[in-house]
C-alpha cells in the first residue's frame, strides 16, 4: 500500500497565512454575528492564519487589540455592532496604534460609513455577503501594504 511519502508534493506552496519566517499572521475578528465570525475564521484558518481572538462588539475588540498588541497583524471589523460600533472602535484603535491594519466589513448600503472608515485609517473593506476568495484577497492585499 502506498503512503503519502510515496507521492512527493511537487506543487507544494506555503499557505497564504504564513509569513516569510514560517510563522502565521495573527488576526483579530470583531463582529457581533457568530455566523460571520465563524465564516471569516474558517476562511483564514484554512490558509494557515492564526485567529488570535474574536470580539463581539467594538469595545470588546478595542480591549482585545490592546491586550494582544503588538502581536496582532490584522483586524477585521464589522461596522454595525452594539455597545460600540466599528467606526468608533477603528478610531480608538488607530489612536492607540497608528499602524494598525484594519479591514472594515459592511453590509450593502453603508458606503458613507465605509468612506468615513477609510478616511479615519482603515486599510481596506469587504462588503457582505462574504465570499472566501474576496476575503482572502483583501486580507493579503492589506497585509502586503
Amino acid at each position: 500500500m502506498k503512503t503519502k511519502m510515496d507521492f512527493p508534493t511537487i506543487n507544494q506552496r506555503r499557505p497564504d497565512g504564513m509569513k516569510e519566517n514560517g510563522k502565521p499572521y495573527r488576526v483579530l475578528i470583531v463582529d457581533d454575528s457568530m455566523f460571520v465570525t465563524k465564516q471569516i475564521e474558517q476562511y483564514l484558518t484554512s490558509e494557515g492564519f492564526d485567529v488570535a481572538a474574536t470580539a463581539v462588539n467594538g469595545q470588546d475588540g478595542l480591549d482585545k487589540y490592546k491586550e494582544l498588541y503588538p502581536n496582532v497583524d490584522l483586524v477585521t471589523m464589522d461596522i454595525t455592532m452594539p455597545v460600540m460600533d466599528g467606526v468608533t472602535a477603528l478610531e480608538k484603535i488607530i489612536e492607540f496604534d497608528k499602524d494598525a491594519k484594519i479591514i472594515m466589513i459592511s453590509a450593502l448600503g453603508k458606503q458613507d460609513l465605509v468612506k468615513k472608515s477609510l478616511l479615519l485609517g482603515a486599510k481596506n473593506y469587504i462588503v457582505k455577503p462574504l465570499d472566501r476568495k474576496r476575503v482572502l484577497e483583501r486580507v493579503l492585499m492589506t497585509l502586503k501594504k
